[in-house]
């Protein structure tokens, strides 16, 4: 028996329609076409303008009429480059099924609008359909959004986001004329913070404190109004004002001696009278060859010098004073007692995820205290600690101090899984029982395992065998990440990656600053870049980028797969509060 039946007696149900298709019709189109809100008009082979509706007339200001026999490049813009008029040209021939391309419309009276520009061939026929769509609200709420992500909402200056996009772009334009015409512009920085900020927040309130950052970005504007410098606050109670085309070192130190008069004038907040002062730390140097990172580096420095100076002052930076200032002998001296006086603190930098920008560890960078010379970055004292065997007991406090920070956040944050990242040296991994000291650390601080990341340079692992592999072995068998260092700069055999526990690549800088200038990229950096990431991923590690300046850099090694970034464009290393107040607040850095 065949048929449907419709469930009432068995009998076969009626039968569905048949539907048939039918080509639209010429007038069809042209009634769909006259009545479209879509700008368009028919545009034939020699490019010339057949017909257009009275939409296309309404955008571009004009009767449709009078734009028929024009060329449809000349009111659309697509002559504007050679890339764009050859694939125009492609898909007038037939040879190119679409182009599509976004340009500016001139209208009468010299306004313009945003339009996005289509042109696709007309089936059957030797002539093509131009489309132009007004984009214009659409950018204007772009332009909004990006205004809003790239600034401060507190002091409405620019945010550290948009000063390092700045930086580059500065540094890029530099490079790109030295290139062109051989000279080259000098760029400087005033790089401050307030001193005694953190009194006014605790006993006024961070309302009050507000105010008052508020009141010291007006008057840093002021400041850098004559020359157009851009001001932006950097994060907390630090700011940065950039001149882009120094004429000196005497434009900075003229510059910082403003910011430091109107900074000494009383400022009125909350009903308090409140005298404030700032450190600054000044660089001016050739733009051309300066790298975003080495030229926060030196600000950091040179401010740090400025407050170890006795605060309330400019210093310009001194690479005698930078390089020479301590003796090796000095250090190597004061090294090992230094440990037993708690002279070292931490400071953590931020890893974030590049996919996503959240916050996903920490890596932990000593700095020494010391009485006579001041506050010393890590590469001013590691390397002799390494030489003098001071890095065994050193390396051991630095362990047990950040893992005892990482629990605390732990213990403050659950709903956070921060990982903890501590260096391990050479010495550490062949003159001590380093296994033994992980366990009885994570017992004693009761951090779990899965959040401390160990990090070796390629020079402590290459050839490993014997102890050290078992070492490295245990480790991980224990729960311990093991990450490899400034990958790419050592030896870089990469058989050991295959015999190794390891868990994370941290890509050196160098790869990431061909990265910097998106107009001028290196595709040989990004290359090995690309090459080293589908590499590490394949043998299933993740990939960490150094030294991340700017947006473009972060953007395109997101593109490419690294899975975070670290760098001066998130954050420099910061104390253990500022690192809790981002995950109290639940922001990104």
């Amino acid at each position: 028996m065949s048929g449907t039946l419709d469930g009432q007696g068995g009998k076969p149900g009626p039968k569905p329609p048949v539907v048939t298709q039918r080509h639209v019709t010429s007038n069809e189109f042209r009634a769909a076409f006259r009545a479209a809100r879509l700008g368009m008009a028919v545009v034939g082979r020699d490019g010339l303008v057949r017909t257009a509706n009275d939409a296309l007339g309404a955008l571009l200001g004009t009767d449709p009429a009078r734009l028929q026999d024009s060329p449809a490049a000349e009111f659309t813009g697509l002559r504007e480059d050679s890339r764009t008029w050859s694939a125009y040209r492609e898909v007038l021939l037939g040879r190119r099924d679409r182009l599509h391309c976004t340009r500016r419309l001139k209208q009468p009276g010299g306004q313009g609008v945003w339009a996005e520009v289509t042109v696709t061939p007309l089936p059957e026929t030797p002539d093509a359909l131009l489309s132009v769509a007004d984009i214009s609200d659409r950018r204007d709420l772009r332009a909004r959004l990006r205004h809003l992500r790239m600034h401060d909402p507190v002091t409405r200056l620019p945010n550290r986001s948009l000063f390092f996009e700045r930086l580059a772009g500065a540094l890029a334009t530099a490079a790109a004329r030295r290139d062109a015409d051989g000279r080259s512009g000098r760029i400087g920085l005033c790089y401050l913070d307030l001193d005694g900020f953190k009194a006014v927040n605790d006993t006024l309130g961070h309302r009050a404190g507000d105010r008052l950052l508020c009141a010291v970005a007006e008057r840093l504007t002021q400041c850098a109004a004559p020359g157009g410098h851009l001001v932006a606050r950097l994060g907390g109670d630090e700011f940065a004002l950039l001149v882009e085309e120094s004429a000196g070192t005497e434009q900075l130190i003229d510059l910082a001696a403003s910011v430091q008069a109107h900074l000494t004038r009383p400022f009125e907040v909350a009903g308090q009278r409140l005298a404030v002062s700032a450190s600054i730390g000044v660089v001016e140097r050739p733009a051309a060859g300066t790298h975003a990172t080495e030229l926060m580096q030196a600000a950091d420095t040179t401010l740090y010098w400025a407050k170890a100076d006795g605060k309330a002052r400019w210093t310009l930076f001194d690479p005698e004073r930078n390089a020479h200032r301590m003796t090796r002998q000095a250090l190597s001296n004061t090294l090992r007692p230094a440990v037993d006086r708690e002279e070292f603190s931490l400071q953590y930098q931020p890893l974030v995820g590049l996919g996503d920008g959240v916050l996903r560890g920490v890596e932990a960078l000593v700095r020494w205290h010391h009485p006579q010379f001041g506050t010393l970055p890590p590469n001013r004292f590691i390397g002799l600690a390494e030489e003098t065997g001071a890095i065994v007991p050193l390396g051991r406090w630095i362990l047990a101090t950040a893992c005892r920070q990482a629990r605390r956040w732990q213990l403050d944050h659950p709903g956070e899984q921060l990982v903890v990242s501590v260096n391990v040296a050479v010495r550490q991994v062949w003159d001590s029982d380093l296994v033994a000291d992980v366990a009885a650390i994570l017992t004693e601080t009761g951090l779990p395992p899965s959040l401390l990341q160990l990090e070796l340079t390629e020079s402590a692992v290459m050839g490993s065998a014997g102890r050290p592999l078992q070492q490295l072995q245990a480790l991980s068998d224990m729960g311990v990440a093991i990450a490899i260092d400034d990958f790419g700069t050592g030896y870089s055999n990469l058989a050991y990656l295959s015999r190794l526990p390891v868990s994370t690549l941290k890509l050196d800088g160098s790869f990431v600053h061909g990265f910097r200038a998106a107009e001028h990229p290196n595709p040989a950096d990004e290359t090995i870049v690309e090459a080293l990431v589908q590499l590490a991923h394949r043998l299933g590690l993740t990939v960490t980028a150094e030294c991340v300046e700017s947006a473009e850099q972060a953007e395109r090694l997101g593109r490419i797969g690294c899975d975070t970034g670290q760098g001066w464009f998130y954050s420099r290393p910061v104390p253990a509060d500022r690192i809790s107040a981002l995950l109290s607040a639940g922001v990104r850095p």
